[in-house]
């Protein structure tokens, strides 16, 4: 058997081993947590957080996260899972009755890599040096993690779609950040022009004020588990 056969085998057993912890309550959770829309409180306290301390010129932050989230979006699909085209698990026929699913969704066809594993941790990644705030990256990661997760418990992808996405999304947050600092100097006045005082210059204009996102996470994740729960009791 050669090496990438044995991966993919190792894949599948994972993912499989995974897949099968599952309860009608977590069922709720991940099916909540893994909505984009859900998560639309973070983005607006993102949003927030930038426009309170650059004004206008908040923007262009803004506007590097959009096209940051369009890379990861169009890169993961277009290039990989068009490119490779590997099964999502709920879809291969060998293992899509073999899964847990929620509520019958089973996604596209292919799920190599994860976009949502690559817009999570793409997200991540560029606000994690923007804000250069230990508590926040740490949140910020987290929810990434969950985020991606969710799509294993869901059997929407393997955990090598999400190892995938992981590193996609990290090498482009970099890109787009490091594209950024180029960018930003032309309309944030920093005191220094240096590469390294740049850095801590844009992370000081923002204060301690990225610990509101880190609430804002806080709040969404206490929210979604009460809410798995009252659904549950309906039910």
């Amino acid at each position: 058997m050669s090496l990438i056969s044995q991966l993919i085998e190792f894949d599948q057993e994972l993912l499989l081993t995974l897949n099968s912890h599952f309860s009608a309550y977590w069922d709720n959770f991940f099916w909540m947590f893994t909505s984009k829309e859900i998560w639309l409180p973070l983005y607006l306290t993102l949003a927030y957080i930038i426009f309170k301390n650059h004004g206008l010129k908040g923007l262009v932050t803004l506007a590097a996260i959009g096209f940051l989230i369009l890379l990861c979006d169009q890169i993961s699909t277009n290039v990989f899972k068009d490119g490779f085209e590997r099964f999502r698990p709920s879809r291969d026929p060998n293992l899509k009755y073999l899964v847990h699913l929620v509520n019958g969704k089973r996604g596209g066809m292919y799920g190599f890599v994860s976009s949502h594993a690559t817009n999570s941790f793409g997200l991540a990644m560029f606000t994690a040096l923007l804000f250069r705030n230990r508590t926040f990256t740490i949140g910020m990661f987290l929810w990434a993690v969950i985020n991606s997760y969710s799509r294993i418990y869901m059997g929407l992808h393997y955990p090598g779609d999400i190892l995938g996405g992981l590193l996609l999304g990290l090498l482009l947050g970099k890109i787009v950040y490091e594209i950024y600092l180029r960018v930003i100097r032309r309309f944030i006045v920093i005191s220094h022009h240096n590469k390294r005082l740049l850095i801590s210059g844009l992370a000081e204009t923002f204060k301690k004020d990225a610990m509101m996102a880190v609430f804002a996470i806080l709040l969404m994740t206490g929210t979604l588990l009460l809410a798995a729960k009252v659904i549950l009791k309906m039910m």
